[in-house]
């Protein structure tokens, strides 16, 4: 399950564990794309926390992590960033490039 965050609850919610963080918006192309990739890892990989955030309704978040261009992925491990994945990736790149956090 990918669940939806916002500036609010961010930091609290990748906190712990390994969470990989899609930033995207509605009119991104890409995004689109990207989005159904990852609805499946998150029904295969059950140990990482699935994340999404809407840069347009989250630009603090967005900009505190400098995210320049869309779909970006942050995979943060125990609080901290560990990766950052710019554009499309098919769901056997990040699979293999998630379970080295694992």
């Amino acid at each position: 399950m990918v669940i939806e965050l916002t500036d609010k609850n961010f930091d609290q919610e990748t906190s712990t564990g390994v969470s990989l963080t899609d930033f995207w918006a509605t009119w991104c192309g890409p995004c689109r794309m990207q989005s159904p990739v990852i609805d499946q890892l998150s029904e295969e990989m059950t140990e990482v926390n699935f994340n999404k955030v809407d840069v347009d309704q989250n630009q603090e978040t967005a900009a505190k992590f400098g995210i320049m261009s869309i779909p970006t992925m942050l995979v943060k491990k125990d609080g901290q960033v560990v990766d950052t994945i710019v554009g499309y990736h098919s769901k056997e790149q990040l699979k293999k490039k998630l379970e080295q956090y694992i």
